[in-house]
């Protein structure tokens, strides 16, 4: 498995005037390169290949009054930016012809000197090497000090040396693990239900606390930018402003990344199986919780389950985001109708007595077992196609809001228009994501049933009959 491993570097002056010429050079490589293929796709030429690109914008230009500087820098690092630049074309055309799967990729863009991240890669063609006295060595830049966090595992395969915004320095290592890192089995297995009240719910009733690092920085965040709009565009005291803004969001992000990484351990090392929920985040983030949404950082957790669950040998599976989880009974099955936001507790007729959330982490429990039950267990209904008019989101769902623990949440409405919504119906957008499923095909039920939630009789609808469920 390869893995990535980032260590903070600090070079000197000299050394920090070296680095900015070598991203300069990359980034000019690069939109040479671009333009170049541009220009020939507009005259209606064939598309220039990968070799032909680097003959013209590395070995001839270095010999033209105009382009010679590019000897000052590692010859790898301008090889690099074309790789780059093939692998964008190669994502690309991937893309809109329908073999890369997801969102849609646009084409290459333009790099500019403003761009908040700078970045240039090292191969082991370029020799770089990590000396005994801990500095790492780069050709025509340098050696550069770095703070070992902890030991590499193996050898790098290749170095990236990154600028972020905050005008911080890190080196990237690319490393390959050989050894076994498979953890001793445990007879655990957990579902987790993410919300924005509570960060994640366990199947096993824990909930943990959403720590909302964004919502407590606001203040100062806010004060930052005041102090950013109050200068003069173009000034040194300007820059001065935006490097303070740029290190107070770092700071809020990496102190998120640094707990996710703790907790995300933490539920690998003490189950052997975990499920969570397939989210859209990006249908979340044209709601009005996109805030809490981006500062929860959902996307950003799950992918952390799911590459230590690799690393270490653990199940890891994701539920069909339209799966009904919060409105079904773990006990029974029974799906109710769209509960309230505020109904945090429910009944269902079968005498179960349910936590909103605790329930929906059961039941995302038993349907990602059943996705990878070899018996093709059927724990949950079949699909069920959604009418025309539901089966779109759209960006001004929310006409109206009301506060759930603290967090303001959705009522949207439903009909032919997402968004729209029959008169005394609610929007299923919850603390814990039911936001997700604004878009989420409607079920017809076949029979209505009372059922009390919170006190409250309202129709429910029987189970369908188990459909056809496709492993994931």
């Amino acid at each position: 498995m390869q893995l990535r491993y980032n260590y903070r570097v600090y070079p000197t002056p000299s050394q920090q005037i070296e680095l900015a010429r070598a991203f300069g050079c990359a980034r000019v490589v690069f939109n040479d390169g671009l333009r170049l293929r541009q220009q020939a796709r507009e005259a209606g030429e064939k598309y220039i290949s990968d070799g032909e690109l680097s003959r013209r914008l590395i070995s001839e230009a270095k010999q033209t009054p105009e382009r010679a500087w590019l000897g000052e820098v590692s010859s790898v690092v301008l090889q690099q930016a074309l790789a780059d630049l093939n692998t964008a074309y190669r994502n690309f055309f991937a893309s809109i012809s329908g073999k890369r799967k997801g969102r849609k990729m646009a084409p290459p863009r333009f790099r500019s000197r403003k761009d908040n991240r700078q970045a240039i890669r090292f191969t082991k063609n370029s020799r770089f090497k990590v000396l005994d006295n801990g500095k790492l060595r780069l050709p025509k830049i340098g050696d550069l000090a770095v703070r070992w966090s902890r030991s590499l595992p193996s050898e790098p395969s290749s170095v990236a040396v990154i600028r972020d915004a905050a005008g911080r320095y890190f080196a990237s290592f690319v490393v390959t693990t050989q050894q076994d890192e498979t953890l001793p089995p445990v007879d655990s297995e957990v579902g987790i239900d993410l919300g924005l009240a509570h960060f994640a719910v366990l199947s096993d009733g824990t909930k943990m606390a959403a720590p909302k690092f964004l919502r407590r920085a606001a203040r100062k965040l806010k004060r930052l930018q005041q102090n950013l709009s109050r200068k003069q565009k173009g000034s040194a005291n300007r820059k001065k402003a935006v490097r303070k803004v740029a290190r107070a969001h770092t700071r809020v992000a990496d102190t998120r990344r640094d707990w996710q990484h703790k907790l995300s351990t933490k539920v690998v090392r003490e189950n052997q199986a975990i499920y969570v929920e397939d989210l859209c985040v990006t249908g979340l983030g044209r709601t009005r919780l996109a805030k809490s949404v981006h500062d929860a950082g959902w996307a950003s957790f799950t992918s952390m389950l799911e590459y230590k669950a690799a690393r270490y040998g653990r199940t890891f599976g994701r539920v069909d985001r339209f799966f009904p989880s919060t409105r079904m009974c773990s006990a029974c099955g029974l799906i109710n109708d769209e509960m309230a936001l505020d109904v945090r507790a429910w009944d269902c007729p079968c005498g179960a007595a349910h936590d909103r959330d605790v329930n929906a982490a059961t039941n995302i429990r038993a349907a990602g077992q059943a996705d990878l039950n070899d018996r093709g267990a059927q724990v949950r209904p079949g699909l069920v196609s959604a009418p025309r008019g539901e089966a779109v989101t759209h960006p001004d769902a929310a006409r109206s809001t009301r506060g759930v623990e603290g967090i303001p949440v959705l009522r949207g409405r439903r009909g032919c228009q997402t968004g729209r919504q029959d008169a005394g119906s609610s929007h299923p957008s919850t603390s814990r994501m039911d936001a997700a499923r604004s878009s989420a095909p409607a079920r017809p039920p076949t029979a209505a049933c009372p059922a009390t939630v919170s006190g409250l009789t309202s129709a429910t609808q029987p189970v369908q009959p188990p459909g056809s469920w496709a492993t994931r």
